[in-house]
């Protein structure tokens, strides 16, 4: 589900952080500590959706404008190094068009920076991250959603990485010609394609973080057993908390993700968060495929999307809290450590359906501040904030350099 839900159903999620706190207890040094830590470490969010809103419409992201993202609440709450996601749907699979969004896409981002020096730089590697952190800068780059864009051309994966693509999601709800999804009940492949093994490969080469979210169990393992990288999961959270709900990982997937060195980066989609949402959103979408079927509506087409947006703003979902995101991240740290956790919080692509003191870019410090109080470190925050997924990037260079 992307942004087209959002201005229907945002209001059923509409909450205060600063409300939620003045209704309790607040220790005034540790949020105060919260907000610090946000400013001193660098905070690295690897699934932001903005470039799909300004495909569609372009507007002034330095001032507070519609949406979750904009340049003013990512400096209130900290954010250092957002992935513009370059979201490209499924269903534009074989049909040619879809290199050529991704391509529209890129160019958006890299207008931001021409448009806006003073507020944007763009980044290609790590060694151009702290000579980049000027004060009140955001460095851009970007991971493409998606792998139906690469077209079966693998020569494609070059392009991209020279546009300054650093990871890709190898599919999105259906499968394509690289992988099966977790979204999608017919398997193709039965894990990665023949060609799909050859775009881990040559990602490897390049030094593209593979991303593992969207992507079936067997594509996983697949994965795993083919790149000599670390991988990463850009946006997902733990199956134990939704069991069934394979867009999320299990325990033995995230054991073996910190086995091969990867991160898993946690969403804030309140359905990735809590069983009972994930519940109450799978048999929305039950009833949204049936009314569809009968009514001889494709998916995808703007009358489906009306239908969907109408059916969530008649019947909304709970919201998840900032507590049920730490939750998650209390789980993984008691599996594997907290070497192999990050932030990958999926604004403004959700549809609005967020945590209610997680909302926009700004409220990253009441996460901070929800961990402060269960005793997780400077330094755990710190790895959690970025320093995971910057280790992840440097490795998947260096690899990278040793192929070459």
């Amino acid at each position: 589900m992307k942004k087209l839900l959002l201005l229907l159903v945002v209001s059923t999620f509409i909450g205060s952080a600063f409300a939620q706190n003045e209704s309790q207890l607040i220790d005034s040094t540790l949020w105060k500590k919260a907000e610090q830590l946000c400013k001193n470490y660098i905070l690295v969010d690897t699934h932001i959706d903005l470039p799909d809103w300004l495909y569609d419409e372009w507007f002034d992201v330095t001032k507070v404008s519609k949406g979750e993202v904009d340049y003013p609440r990512a400096i209130a709450g900290g954010l250092n190094i957002p992935f513009m996601s370059i979201y490209t749907s499924p269903s534009l699979e074989g049909t040619g068009k879809s290199k050529i969004k991704a391509d529209s896409m890129i160019s958006l981002v890299h207008k931001m920076v021409k448009t806006w020096p003073d507020k944007f730089v763009f980044i290609n590697s790590t060694t151009e991250i702290n000579n980049s952190l000027k004060k009140n800068k955001i460095l851009l780059t970007m991971g493409l959603e998606n792998g139906s864009p690469i077209e079966n051309n693998i020569n494609n994966l070059t392009e991209f990485y020279n546009d300054g693509i650093r990871y890709i999601t190898l599919a999105h709800y259906k499968w394509n010609h690289i992988c099966d999804s977790a979204n999608d009940p017919e398997r193709k492949w039965n894990g990665l394609s023949p060609f799909g093994e050859d775009v881990v490969k040559e990602m490897n080469r390049l030094g593209m973080m593979v991303d593992i979210s969207h992507v079936s169990d067997s594509t996983f393992y697949d994965v795993i057993r083919l790149s000599k990288a670390p991988v990463i999961a850009s946006h997902s959270c733990c199956r134990f908390f939704t069991p069934g709900y394979e867009r999320n990982m299990s325990d033995e997937m995230i054991k073996v993700l910190s086995q091969n060195g990867g991160v898993i980066q946690i969403a804030f989609a309140s359905f990735f968060l809590r069983n009972d949402i994930y519940q109450n959103y799978t048999n929305g979408e039950e009833n949204i495929k049936k009314y569809l079927k009968e009514n001889n509506i494709k998916s995808g087409t703007d009358s489906a999307w009306q239908y969907e947006s109408n059916y969530w703003k008649e019947n909304p979902l709970p919201a998840a809290t900032v507590e049920d995101v730490a939750n998650h991240i209390d789980h993984i740290k008691s599996l594997v450590g907290i070497d192999y956790i990050g932030i990958g919080s999926d604004f403004d692509g959700t549809g609005g359906l967020l945590p209610v003191d997680l909302n926009d870019v700004s409220k990253y410090p009441n996460l901070v501040y929800e961990l402060l109080k269960r005793g997780y470190s400077d330094n755990d925050i710190q790895k959690i904030l970025g320093e995971n997924l910057l280790r992840v990037w440097k490795q998947v260079e260096d690899v990278s350099a040793d192929l070459k």
